[in-house]
């Protein structure tokens, strides 16, 4: 992935207890475009943001360098506004943890 740093607005700074974030959206098209870009990657937006049909900030392009072919179906939801999506197979994996 690569990203264009000068287009994050300051106000999708975050400041946490160990630095500061910007919550980010990752893409990942059907098919390569011309570029042999795989995806995008975008400032995460909010419900509200997405609900009233606001313009995503796009920041850059990435290729997909490995895969175990299975890509988890996208849905969107509160892990996603919290910059988390989880694969079915990390979710069961997370259940057989001894703790």
């Amino acid at each position: 992935m690569s990203i264009n740093l000068s287009k994050i607005p300051k106000s999708a700074i975050v400041k946490g207890k160990k630095g500061s974030y910007v919550n980010l959206t990752l893409g990942v098209n059907n098919e390569q475009d011309q570029f042999g870009n795989d995806g995008g990657v975008a400032i995460g937006q909010t419900k509200e943001q997405r609900e009233a049909k606001e313009p995503k900030v796009y920041l850059g392009n990435g290729k997909v360098v490995w895969s175990d072919g299975v890509m988890p179906e996208a849905k969107w939801g509160d892990d996603v506004a919290a910059g988390a999506v989880k694969s079915k197979a990390k979710e069961e994996a997370e259940d057989d943890l001894p703790f």
